[in-house]
Parts: structure tokens; sequence; C-alpha cells
């Protein structure tokens, strides 16, 4: 098997990808990949690329030039945003995006809804095997005691994992997720790392985030980002301790 035939065994697959905004290159030649089931974590400096990439992952920005495939055999340039989260690509912002006038029960309803309109989902009646999928959802992320609360009471960590439930509902294979514990209280931060590390190996996870202590708890590979380019990877001892990581960013 050829080098590229195995680099496409990959379920992500970006490979020399350029993007330039009035003459910043956002993106410059950029090379990442990731694994079937892999957790993995980007980091790097503000302006490094993090939010282009998951930019042109789901569809929202198109780059210059370069490739993006998930799996062997879907062109993620070729697809719309919508297309891209039917073929089983999740995203999850840094701010929460749930209903806060529903309960956390209807917004799990909603996003199994999918492309129904917003009163034709609630109003239509699920499945025992759809009751059964949000039940084991509010399970996964703790949220079962609070299933009839309207989601504008959870705690902020709370919403989190609310919206990485909504978004477990569409059953993704690839799961991006921004800086998930911004203003998260430490025992927050703990069930976070748990809640996650439970979806790898059944999801492709890439997490980008800030704050170090998460990114050592979680990750078992780490990919640094610098003015748009990968400047070192390995787990959390390598990149630590690789001389340009600390210059550019750990500034130690």
């Amino acid at each position: 098997m050829s080098g590229k035939a195995k680099l496409r065994d990959k379920r992500l697959y970006l490979e020399d990808l350029t993007v330039s905004f009035d003459g910043f290159k956002a993106l410059n030649d950029l090379s990442l990949y990731v694994d079937p089931g892999e957790l993995l974590c980007i980091i790097g400096p503000n302006g490094a690329g993090k939010t282009t990439m998951m930019d042109v992952v789901t569809g929202k920005t198109r780059p210059d030039s370069g490739t993006a495939w998930f799996g062997q055999d879907i062109d993620l340039l070729r697809l719309s945003e919508a297309e891209i989260v039917g073929a089983g690509i999740g995203r999850k912002f840094q701010k929460p995006t749930v209903f806060e006038q529903l309960t956390v029960f209807e917004n799990l309803e909603l996003a199994l809804a999918g492309s129904r309109s917003f009163l034709k989902a609630l109003r239509a009646r699920i499945s025992p095997a759809q009751q059964g999928r949000i039940d084991e959802i509010l399970e996964i992320v703790g949220l079962s005691k609070e299933r009839g609360l309207p989601a504008r009471v959870l705690s902020h960590g709370q919403k989190q994992w609310l919206e990485i439930g909504m978004l477990l509902m569409q059953d993704p294979e690839l799961l991006l997720v921004d800086e998930p514990v911004a203003g998260m209280t430490p025992q927050e931060i703990e069930r976070t790392a748990e809640l996650l590390l439970s979806l790898e190996g059944e999801h492709s996870i890439v997490v980008v985030e800030h704050d170090m202590h998460f990114v050592r708890s979680i990750a078992r590979r780490v990919t640094v980002l610098h003015e748009g380019q990968v400047i070192a990877e390995g787990d959390m001892d390598k990149v630590q301790k690789d001389p340009r990581v600390i210059e550019v960013y750990l500034g130690v």
C-alpha cells in the first residue's frame, strides 16, 4: 500500500491547505491527519489557524489550495455546510448554543429531528427507539436528572454538556470541539474530561483548547499550530519540551 493510500485510511485528511485573508495566511500549507476513533488535541497561540482549520473542515471557509477528505471517499471541499453535517461531522463552538426556553429533553429531541422545522419537530411523536436514544445521551452527558428543566437554568458547564449531547444525537463520526472548558469550574472541567474520554474510540474527536492541564488529562496526541502550520506533534511531554513550542506559545 502506498503512503498516500495509508494516509487516506485516516478519518480526517487535510493536506497543503492554504487560506489567505487580505494577504495574511491564516493557514500556510497545513497538513493534519486524524485517525478513526482518535482524540486529538490542538493547541497554539491566538491566530495560529485553529479556528480557520475547523472552518475549512465544516465548509464555512473555502481554502485557496489544498485538499480535505473525510474518510476515503468524501471530498469536503465539494460539499456545502449542511452536506458536511449530513456526512457525519459535528462542531461545537466555544459558546454553548442551546435553546434556553426549551427543556433539556426538548433540546435533544429537536437535535434528533434534523432538518424538520422547529414546530413540527416539537409536535412530532418520537418512537420508543428515539426515546431510548435520548435517555442514553442524557446518561452519557450526565443530565438525566435535569431532563425536565429549562436549559436556561443549567450551569455553564451543563449547557456545554447539553450541546455535546445535541451533537451526539446526530451520531457524528467526527466531533470538532472548540475550547470546551473555558469558564468552567474545576469540577466541571474534570467531568468534561471524563465525558470526552468516554466518547473516544466510538467517535473521532478534535479538541482545540488553551487549558494545558485539561489537555494533559485527555490527550494521547497533541498537535501545535503556529502561523497556520504544524510546528510540533506528539504526546504532551514531548511538545512541552519542544524549543519552538516554548518560544511561540508556552513562554517559559
